[in-house]
């Protein structure tokens, strides 16, 4: 048992849609100074429990508590509040179109309110720079090509030091070399925020191995497998089966 204080619990989480049970009985812990790799085919709910977590998507059994906090009990400006304190890369960047990169990373740190335009420049051209994307400021998110998006949108998502970071497929369409560094950029992000919990979902095991210190695999939405990569000998031959290459990892199944 990890002595790291859990940050997000999922108690029995169920998701439907329509007479579909997505997600089945859940029950999983997310820690601070950790990161967790969902792992898990196509189509078997992983995206679904990470808006879940965030209070996107509300579950229809179980509950989540963040901080010990029910997600489903708040008033919206108390999930607002909690939201505040979570970064979420999307898996189709979610950039505003209609906004520049400068404005795109400003979003959430003008959405929070309580940090002046000065300080709010300063952290933009910083982190961007760090990035290798200073020159792109005031471009459009069509100027940029897919590496560059994945960038602009993870500077996005912790530009605002949050608590918990949440990242759904980040390298889904990208070359290995840019995954690389996408997933580089991740590790590093999370080790810059004290006490941060970081949740990736991703198909590209080999490059999660650099940041995950624990994976959870979802199986026809429910968890199969909850631990770091030392466990897998012992686990279910499917997780080691997917974990290490023998099983298609984009291949969906009925539900």
């Amino acid at each position: 048992m990890s002595d790291k204080p859990p940050i997000i619990i999922c108690e029995g989480v169920g998701k439907r849609f329509g007479g579909v049970w997505v997600l089945r009985d859940v029950s999983l812990v997310v820690r601070r100074d950790e990161v967790l790799g969902l792992i898990g085919p196509g189509g078997h709910g992983k995206s679904v429990l990470l808006k879940v977590m965030t209070g996107l998507l509300a579950p229809d059994a179980g509950r989540v508590l963040v901080d010990g906090q029910d997600l489903a009990r708040m008033r919206p400006t108390e999930l607002a509040r909690v939201r505040d304190g979570m970064g979420y890369v999307f898996q189709n960047y979610a950039l505003f179109d209609f906004m520049t990169v400068y404005d795109n990373v400003a979003f959430p740190l003008r959405q929070q309110g309580g940090h002046d335009e000065a300080a709010i420049d300063a952290a933009i051209k910083r982190r961007l720079g760090e990035v290798g994307l200073g020159h792109a400021l005031q471009l459009f998110p069509r100027e940029l090509s897919g590496g560059m998006k994945k960038r602009v949108s993870l500077v996005r998502a912790t530009i605002s030091q949050p608590s918990i970071a949440l990242y759904d497929d980040p390298t889904a369409g990208l070359d290995p070399v840019t995954s690389s560094k996408i997933f580089q950029l991740i590790d590093r992000e999370h080790r810059s925020i004290p006490g941060c919990a970081s949740v990736v979902v991703s198909h590209d095991i080999d490059r999660m191995k650099v940041v995950c210190d624990r994976y959870a695999m979802i199986y026809q939405g429910r968890v199969l497998f909850d631990g770091p990569e030392a466990r897998i000998a012992s686990a279910d031959p499917l997780v080691g089966e997917y974990f290490y290459g023998a099983v298609d990892k984009h291949a969906a199944v009925a539900l």
